[in-house]
């Protein structure tokens, strides 16, 4: 079995959560857009309280966000 073209990293998320919450990354990138100049937990936290996201696929979205924007 080869593992070369095996994604990592908070973007081995991204099936799960486009399926689960029918919405492409994109969207969810736009909606961390909005939420520039919070903090990372805070970031999280409205993704799981406004969105009903669990903790796993809101940090991986939050992490990838910030590290696309050069922020982590």
């Amino acid at each position: 079995m080869t593992q070369g073209n095996q994604v990592k990293g908070p973007a081995s998320y991204f099936p799960s959560i486009e399926k689960k919450y029918g919405h492409p990354i994109s969207h969810w990138m736009n909606v961390l857009d909005a939420m520039k100049g919070k903090k990372h937990m805070e970031m999280v936290a409205a993704l799981k309280s406004q969105h009903e996201m669990g903790q796993g696929h809101a940090n991986a979205l939050v992490a990838y966000h910030q590290a696309r924007n050069g922020e982590a």
